[in-house]
């Protein structure tokens, strides 16, 4: 059997943020146990009941879904914006849950860190992507939890630089691993 299949969905699309920055740092702690597929999510059109027909189905719909269905489970690297996740990522989330009948999210491992340049971390991000998470029966887990304050100063063009934020998220990728193990089984 092969290795599971880590999802990392990264709610920003700046070729060079924070937030695929730290993704890409997660998931060096993470490719020794398992495969780590990122989500392309740029292209996805903005969700639109009009196109859930098979006949208006958008192709990246299509693909992304299957996309979803495919991974084990998912790691979501978000931004904060105006107390909120991207509209980008609140996009993926709901295009993949559809239709009702085939949720691709439903039942999967989840955890979330949520990166902002102020002194939050992203909670407001953080806890929306939670709320919509348990709507989605992504089993999310809860402990331990990974905000990031003032990224710019602990990420640089190298990746996360500040040996703080480091050993934060060793020990976040760890209890994502147990967390995954314990119910992708």
């Amino acid at each position: 059997m092969g290795k599971k299949v880590i999802g990392i969905l990264v709610g920003s699309l700046r070729r060079d943020s924070f937030s695929k920055r730290v993704g890409a740092h997660l998931s060096g702690l993470l490719e020794e146990r398992y495969q780590i597929k990122f989500f392309d999510i740029a292209s996805l059109a903005m969700f639109n009941e009009d196109l859930e027909p098979e006949s208006n189905l958008p192709q990246e719909w299509r693909y992304f879904r299957q996309e979803v269905k495919n991974v084990d489970a998912v790691l979501f690297i978000t931004p904060e914006y105006n107390r909120s996740i991207p509209p980008v990522l609140k996009n993926a989330l709901d295009i993949a849950s559809r239709p009702y009948t085939e949720n691709a999210w439903s039942g999967k491992p989840g955890a979330i860190v949520s990166i902002s340049p102020g002194p939050s971390g992203g909670f407001g991000a953080n806890h929306h992507l939670r709320q919509t998470a348990v709507c989605l029966g992504i089993c999310m887990m809860s402990q331990p939890e990974a905000y990031i304050s003032d990224v710019s100063s602990v990420v640089d063009e190298g990746g996360v630089s500040d040996e703080k934020t480091q050993d934060l998220l060793k020990n976040f990728a760890d209890a994502f691993a147990d967390w995954v193990d314990k119910l992708a089984g």
